[in-house]
C-alpha cells in the first residue's frame, strides 16, 4: 500500500538513519582525538556522507516525525561544507532552502515561489512544533553565516529580528548541541577561526545591529553605519541589562567605543553637530574617572588578569587600566568634535577642541624617560600617541586657516616628536615653513621627511599599524590634501638654488 505524503516513515528507517548519523559524528570525533591530519581527512569524508544520507532521507516525503533528524543531518553536512571550504559556496546555501521547503511541505503548505528570505519568515511564523525550533535555529545561524560572507546585512538583519521573536514565543530554552537525541556536531568542534564561531552562536539584538553597523563602517556604507549605530544606541536607552550579553563571547566593545564609532561614522555622513553630541554623551561620562595624573608604572606591566594571591596589587592594577581606558576614549571624544567643528567652519571652536583634547593627554605623559611602556601596555599607549598627533595636526591646520603660522609651526613640530616621520605632520611641517618665507628650511625638512614614497593610505611605506574604527576617519581627515602642489613647488625652488651661487 502506498504510504501517503506526510506520513511518518516505518520506524525501522527512522531509527536506522539516527543510527548512521550517530555512527557519522562518533568517527568524526575519534578522527578529532587522532590530530590535525586525521581530523582533515575525515572531515571531507564526512561531508560526503552526511551529503548521501540527507538524500536517502529526501527520497521520501517529508514527515514531521523525521524533519529534526533530517534538519539536523542537514547542518551537520553544512558544517563540514564550511569546514572543508577556503570560501563560502553560494550553491550548498541552497540546500538550507529545499529543507524549509521540506518543513513546510509535511505542515501541509509550500513555498515555492518565495524567495529564501520570505522562506525564513514564513517557517519561523507559522511552524509551531516545538521539536522543530532547536534545528531550525542552528540552521537560521549556518544561513546568515553564508549571507553575511555575501555582504547581504539587510537580510542577516530580518533573520536575526526572525529568530529573535522566535525565541520569545518559545515556553522553555532550546536544548544544548550536546543534549540533542540526534548527536549534533558542535559548531566548534569543526570550525576553529574565531571569525566563523563568531558567525555561527547566537546573537542578542543589540550584538546584531553593532555588528551591521560596524561592518558598514567598515565598507565605507555610511549611511546604512549610521542607521544601524542608532539602532544600537537605541536598544541600549531600552535596558542594557536586558539587551546586552554578559558572557564572555558577546560581540560588543566596550560601550563608548560604540559611541566614538557612531560619531564617526555621523562625521562622515556629514552630521557633525550629532557627533559631536554623541562626543559629549563620552566626556560627561568619563568626567570623574580619570585621576589628575596617571603614571607609568613597572606594576601596570603586568597581565591583565591577576593571579589569586594579587589580593590589593591586583585590584590597583585593574583600576589604573581602567582610568588609561578611559582618558583614551575621552581624549578621543574631544578629538572627534575638534574635527567636527573643522567641517563646520569654525576654526576657534575647533581649536579649542583640540586644545582640551591635548591638555587631557597630559595626565599621562607619553614623552620622557621612564614613558615608553612595552609589552602588555603598548597598545594602549600606542592609541594615546596618535590621539596627540592627530589632535597636533588638527590644531595646527586651524592656526594656518587662523593666519598663526608660527603656533601651527610649534604644533607639527611636536608633532614630529610624538611620530617621527608621519607624512601628515612633515608635509605641514614644511608647509608652515614655506608660509613664514624659510624656504631654504622647508626644502631641507622636505628632503629629510618626505623622499620616501607613500602607500596608498597616505603612508610611507613601512609606517602604519591598525588603530581603533573610531580612529579611522580622524586619520584621513589629518592627511595633507595638497602633497602634488607642495611637492612640486619644493622642486621648482630647489631647481632655482642649485643653479643660483648667491641663493
Amino acid at each position: 500500500m502506498k504510504r501517503q505524503r506526510g506520513a511518518a516513515p516505518e520506524p525501522g528507517c527512522l531509527r536506522a538513519w539516527a543510527a548512521e548519523s550517530e555512527a557519522l559524528a562518533g568517527r568524526w570525533r575519534a578522527a578529532r582525538r587522532a590530530g590535525p591530519r586525521g581530523a582533515e581527512a575525515a572531515a571531507r569524508q564526512q561531508r560526503g556522507a552526511f551529503g548521501e544520507l540527507l538524500l536517502r532521507m529526501r527520497g521520501l516525503p517529508a514527515a514531521l516525525p523525521t524533519l529534526p533528524l533530517e534538519l539536523t543531518v542537514l547542518y551537520n553536512s553544512l558544517l563540514f561544507v564550511l569546514g572543508t571550504s577556503d570560501r563560502v559556496i553560494e550553491g550548498e546555501a541552497e540546500g538550507i532552502r529545499q529543507g524549509l521547503l521540506r518543513v513546510l511541505e509535511a505542515c501541509g503548505s509550500s513555498g515555492q515561489d518565495l524567495s529564501t528570505e520570505e522562506l525564513w519568515q514564513k517557517v519561523l511564523l507559522e511552524v509551531t512544533d516545538e521539536t522543530l525550533w532547536a534545528p531550525l535555529h542552528r540552521l537560521g545561524a549556518l544561513q546568515a553565516a553564508w549571507w553575511l560572507a555575501a555582504s547581504r546585512l539587510r537580510s542577516v538583519a530580518g533573520l536575526f529580528q526572525l529568530l529573535s521573536s522566535a525565541e520569545a514565543l518559545e515556553k522553555k530554552p532550546l536544548s544544548a548541541a550536546s543534549s540533542s537525541p540526534y548527536f549534533l556536531i558542535r559548531t566548534e568542534l569543526l570550525v576553529h577561526t574565531p571569525i566563523h564561531t563568531s558567525l555561527l552562536r547566537h546573537r542578542q539584538p543589540s550584538e546584531v545591529k553593532y555588528l551591521l553597523a560596524q561592518r558598514c563602517l567598515q565598507e565605507g556604507r555610511v549611511a546604512d553605519a549610521v542607521e544601524h549605530y542608532l539602532d544600537f544606541l537605541a536598544v541600549l536607552q531600552e535596558g542594557l541589562q536586558q539587551q546586552v550579553p554578559l558572557d564572555g563571547g558577546s560581540a560588543l566593545p566596550r560601550i563608548p567605543e560604540a559611541f566614538l564609532e557612531a560619531a564617526s561614522a555621523l562625521q562622515q555622513d556629514g552630521r557633525h553637530r550629532d557627533a559631536i553630541t554623541v562626543c559629549e554623551e563620552v566626556i560627561s561620562r568619563t568626567n570623574d574617572l580619570i585621576p589628575r595624573m596617571l603614571e607609568v608604572e613597572e606594576g601596570l606591566e603586568q597581565p591583565e588578569s591577576p593571579s589569586p594571591g594579587t589580593g590589593l596589587a591586583g585590584g590597583l592594577l585593574s583600576q589604573k587600566r581602567e582610568s588609561l581606558h578611559c582618558l583614551t576614549w575621552r581624549a578621543a571624544a574631544y578629538l572627534h568634535q575638534g574635527w567636527a567643528w573643522v567641517k563646520l567652519g569654525e576654526n576657534k571652536e575647533a581649536v579649542t577642541q583640540f586644545s582640551r583634547c591635548l591638555s587631557e593627554l597630559l595626565r599621562f605623559p607619553l614623552c620622557g624617560p621612564g614613558a615608553e611602556p612595552t609589552g602588555n601596555l603598548l597598545a594602549e599607549v600606542e592609541v594615546l600617541q596618535k590621539i596627540r598627533l592627530l589632535s597636533l595636526i588638527g590644531r595646527g591646520t586651524q592656526f594656518l586657516e587662523l593666519g598663526k603660522h608660527k603656533e601651527a609651526l610649534l604644533d607639527f613640530h611636536y608633532g614630529l616628536q610624538v611620530s617621527p616621520g608621519d607624512p601628515a605632520a612633515a608635509s605641514y611641517l614644511v608647509q608652515a615653513l614655506w608660509k613664514l618665507n624659510r624656504k631654504q628650511e622647508a626644502a631641507a625638512q622636505w628632503q629629510k621627511h618626505l623622499a620616501r614614497p607613500m602607500g596608498e593610505d597616505g603612508q610611507q611605506e613601512g609606517q602604519g599599524r591598525p588603530f581603533p574604527l573610531y580612529l579611522v576617519s580622524c586619520v584621513k581627515q589629518a592627511a595633507f590634501p595638497q602633497r602634488e602642489s607642495l611637492a612640486s613647488s619644493i622642486q621648482d625652488y630647489l631647481r632655482t638654488t642649485s643653479h643660483d651661487p648667491f641663493s
